[in-house]
């Protein structure tokens, strides 16, 4: 599992020590990119919405027993 607060914390010392950034634009660029790499570990199907590590070879078939989804689908990169 992503440790947020770690890394939350490494992205916004690395642009505001080696880009220059402003402490609130460091933060708008961490929130992004915590955003995006929690959403690359849910599967997107609106009916699934369960994370990678519930499906067969976290691609395939879901295994959580009431669910439809067939396929992990990634979120938009």
């Amino acid at each position: 599992m992503i440790q947020t607060d770690k890394l939350w914390s490494q992205i916004v010392h690395y642009y505001i020590d080696k880009k220059g950034y402003s402490k609130e634009d460091a933060n708008n660029i961490a929130q992004r990119i915590i955003t995006r790499e929690m959403n690359r570990n849910i599967c997107q199907n609106t009916s699934c919405s369960h994370l990678i590590d519930e499906h067969i070879d976290k691609k395939e078939h879901c295994l959580v027993s009431t669910c439809t989804c067939k396929k992990f689908l990634v979120g938009k990169k």
